[in-house]
C-alpha cells in the first residue's frame, strides 16, 4: 500500500436502537469512544440537530462576542503566513495570541 494513501479506521459496531442514558461525562465519552456518531445519526438514534446541554459554567467560558479590530494590513498578512504554516485559520491563531498574552498578564499581576 502506498504510504500516502491512508487506511480508513474501522469504527466498532453500533449494536442497538438507542444510546443509553449516562451518568457521567466519562461514560459518555468511553461509550463513544466504541462508537460511531455517524452510525448513530445514519440509525436516526441521533440527529444531527439535537440539542447538547452543557454544564452552566462551561457554556459561559464558552460564549463568544463579534468584536472589530483595526489592524495594518502587514499585521494581517503576517498573521496569515504563520496560520498557513500551522495549517490552522488565521482567526484561530490570532485568537489564541489573544488568549495568551491574556494568560501571561493575569500571571504577571500575581
Amino acid at each position: 500500500m502506498n504510504k500516502r494513501m491512508a487506511r480508513k479506521k474501522e469504527l466498532p459496531e453500533f449494536k442497538g436502537n438507542e444510546i443509553p442514558e449516562f451518568t457521567s461525562e466519562e461514560e459518555a465519552a468511553e461509550f463513544f469512544d466504541k462508537h460511531s456518531f455517524a452510525e448513530a445519526m445514519e440509525r436516526g438514534v441521533l440527529a444531527p440537530d439535537d440539542p447538547v446541554e452543557l454544564d452552566p459554567e462551561l457554556a459561559a467560558k464558552l460564549k463568544t462576542k463579534r468584536v472589530t479590530l483595526r489592524l495594518r494590513v502587514s499585521q494581517i498578512e503576517a498573521a496569515k503566513e504563520i496560520a498557513r504554516k500551522k495549517d490552522i485559520p488565521y482567526q484561530t491563531l490570532l485568537r489564541s495570541w489573544i488568549a495568551e498574552g491574556i494568560r501571561r498578564e493575569l500571571e504577571a499581576r500575581g
